[in-house]
C-alpha cells in the first residue's frame, strides 16, 4: 500500500503536490517523492523518511512546471531500508517517462526476466515499481514503432501501450505517470483492487486543472472536486495544456476493491469506488454488534472502548447498538508511526506502549469491549489487552471490525506469510487465549461484504484474499505463497538481478 497523486494545472504545481501528499501520508512513511515537468525536462527530488522530513525549501524550489507526480512508500517488496527505491522511477527511453504506483505485482519475477533479455532494459532496484515502469515503456516503443513519425506519441498510442501492459502485468496497480512533452497518464489494474481517482478544478479564465489521487482527501485542502473513480481497466490521459482523454483498455475487467481500505488503510473522510469510508465503518460497527449480542452475554460488558483511531466509527454504533456506553480510555500519541505500517515484529512491539497510554479510571473494576479494525499479527492486540488489565479491567472482551485474517494479502498489503498470521489454522477461542482476551469475537466476511456493497451496488465483487484465500487475480497457488514465504525468510532468493548500482537520494537535516 503506497499513495499515489498526480496533476496538470495552469500554475506551478510544486506546493500543491507537496500538499496533496501530506494528506496521504497515512498510506505510506517509509520514503516520499515529487517529480515535476517543464518542457522536456523533469526535476525531482524523493528520499527516505516523511514528507515533511523529504522536502526542504531549497528542494521545492527547485521542482518547476504546471505538471508533477508524487508518491509515499510504504514498503512491501524489494529494499526498504534502500532510499534507491524511493518512487516515482524514471526511463529515458524511448521517451522520458516517471511513474509511481500503488500495488503490487505478483508476476514480478517473469516480467523482470523479460524485461531484462528480451527489452534489454535495465532495472536498478528490487522494486516491482520499476519493473512495471520499463514493461510500459517498451510497449510504448512498440506501439510507435510503425508508425512514419515514430517520435510523435498519439493518445491512441498510449492507450495501446498501457493496453498491452494490462495483459501482461498480474497483480494490483494504480498508476501515475508524465511522459516529458505530453502529460499525465493514470491507470488501474482490471480488477480495480487499489483505488485511484480523479478531481478536476475550473479556474477563473475557465479553463480546467485536473488532479488523480489515490484518495480524494488530497483534492479538498486544494479546491479540487471529487469527478469519479478511475475504473478497474480504465486509462486517462491529460496532455499538459489540460485535454482530457480515457478509455477502457482491457475487455476483461470487474470492480473487486480490496476490503482493507475500507477496513483500516483509507482515511474515514475518503469516498472510495463510491463508498463513503465513514459510513463503511459504522455500518460495520452495527453487524458486528448483532454478532456480539450473540456471542457473548451483554449484561456482562460494562463498558465498550475503541482502539483508536480507525476503529471509532465502528466501536461507536457497536455501542449503540448494544445500548453500553461508550468511552475512551486509550490515549494516542499521534506522534508516533502506525503500528502497522513499521517493518520489523520487534520495532511493531517496541512501539505500542508509546503509541497508546491508558486512562487507569476507564478501566478500573470494568468488564470491557474492545473494538478494533482488525487483528493481523496479535502482537499489538496483546499488548493492549495486557495494558488494559494492568489498569484494572476484571474482563476484556476483543471484537474485531474485520474477520479473521488467516491469509497471505500479495496485492500490497505486508502481510505476505502464513507464519506472521495469528488467525492462521487458529480459531477465535485460541486467538483470545493468545492475546489473552476473555473472547475474541470476529465480523463475519459476508456481513463485512454487504455493509460496502449496501453502500454501492455497483461493486462487482471484492478482494477478500486475507480473509478467504481467493485471489481475485487466478494466478496465486500454494506454490506461489510458499515460494514467497521462502523469500521473506531468505532475503538471498530476490530476483535474479545484476549487480546494482545505489543512487541513493540524500536528505539534508535543515530547514532552509
Amino acid at each position: 500500500m503506497c499513495g499515489v497523486f498526480g496533476m496538470i494545472a495552469h500554475e506551478p504545481v510544486n506546493q500543491m503536490l507537496y500538499d496533496g501528499l501530506q494528506m496521504l501520508q497515512h498510506r505510506g512513511q517509509d520514503a516520499a517523492g515529487i517529480v515535476t515537468t517543464q518542457g522536456n525536462r523533469f526535476h525531482m527530488h524523493k528520499g527516505k523518511g516523511m514528507v515533511r522530513e523529504v522536502f526542504r525549501t531549497r528542494n521545492m524550489r527547485e521542482l518547476h512546471g504546471n505538471a508533477g507526480i508524487a508518491h509515499v512508500r510504504y514498503p512491501t517488496a524489494g529494499n526498504a531500508g534502500s532510499s534507491a527505491e524511493a518512487q516515482p522511477f524514471y526511463v529515458s527511453s524511448p521517451f522520458g517517462i516517471v511513474l509511481a504506483h500503488n500495488g503490487n505485482l505478483t508476476n514480478t519475477a517473469e516480467l523482470y526476466q523479460e524485461v531484462y533479455a528480451q527489452y534489454l532494459r535495465h532495472v536498478n532496484t528490487q522494486s516491482d515499481s520499476e519493473v512495471l515502469l520499463n514493461v510500459f515503456a517498451h510497449e510504448l516503443r512498440v506501439a510507435v514503432s510503425g508508425s512514419p513519425t515514430p517520435l510523435n506519441l498519439s493518445v491512441d498510442d498510449i492507450f495501446q501501450a498501457v493496453s498491452q501492459v494490462q495483459a501482461k502485468v498480474r497483480g494490483a496497480y494504480a498508476i501515475v505517470a508524465l511522459i516529458a512533452g505530453y502529460g499525465l497518464v493514470a491507470f488501474r489494474d482490471p480488477n480495480g483492487i487499489r483505488p485511484l481517482v480523479l478531481g478536476k478544478r475550473v479556474e477563473n479564465d475557465g479553463k480546467t486543472s485536473y488532479a488523480v489521487s489515490s484518495e480524494n482527501i488530497a483534492f479538498s485542502s486544494l479546491d479540487f472536486k471529487l469527478e469519479r473513480d478511475v475504473g478497474a481497466g480504465e486509462a486517462i490521459f491529460i496532455t499538459l495544456d489540460g485535454q482530457l482523454f480515457s478509455k477502457q483498455c482491457t475487455k476483461k475487467h470487474q470492480l473487486s476493491p480490496c476490503l482493507f481500505e475500507y477496513v483500516y488503510f483509507a482515511r474515514p473522510d475518503s469516498v472510495i469506488d463510491g463508498v463513503s469510508v465513514y459510513q463503511a465503518r459504522a455500518d460495520m460497527g452495527i453487524t458486528l454488534a448483532k454478532k456480539v449480542k450473540r456471542e457473548i452475554d451483554v449484561n456482562e460488558i460494562d463498558v465498550v472502548m475503541p482502539i483508536p483511531d480507525t476503529s471509532r466509527p465502528s466501536a461507536m454504533e457497536l455501542a449503540r447498538y448494544l445500548g453500553k456506553p461508550y468511552r475512551e480510555g486509550l490515549i494516542k500519541n499521534r506522534y508516533i508511526g502506525r503500528t502497522f505500517i513499521m517493518p520489523g515484529q520487534a520495532t511493531r512491539k517496541k512501539s505500542v506502549r508509546q503509541k497508546l497510554n491508558p486512562i487507569p479510571s476507564e478501566f478500573a473494576g470494568k468488564n470491557v469491549l474492545l473494538v478494533d479494525d482488525s487483528i493481523v499479527r496479535g502482537t499489538t492486540s496483546r499488548e493492549i489487552v495486557d495494558m488494559v488489565r494492568a489498569s484494572g479491567a476484571k474482563k476484556v472482551f476483543f471484537a474485531s471490525a474485520a474477520p479473521e485474517v488467516r491469509f497471505p494479502n500479495v496485492y500490497g498489503i505486508d502481510m505476505p506469510t502464513r507464519e506472521e498470521l495469528i488467525a492462521h489454522q487458529r480459531s477465535a477461542v485460541e486467538i483470545a487465549h493468545e492475546i489473552n482476551a476473555d473472547v475474541c469475537v470476529f465480523q463475519d466476511l459476508h456481513d463485512l461484504e454487504q455493509a460496502i456493497r449496501h453502500l454501492n451496488p455497483e461493486i462487482d465483487g471484492f478482494d477478500s484474499s486475507c480473509f478467504s484465500g481467493c485471489y481475485v487475480t487466478g494466478d496465486v497457488n500454494e506454490a506461489y505463497l510458499n515460494e514467497l514465504s521462502a523469500s521473506k525468510h531468505s532475503p538471498k532468493q530476490n530476483l535474479p538481478m545484476p549487480t546494482l548500482i545505489d543512487y541513493s537520494v540524500s536528505v539534508e537535516d535543515d530547514d532552509n
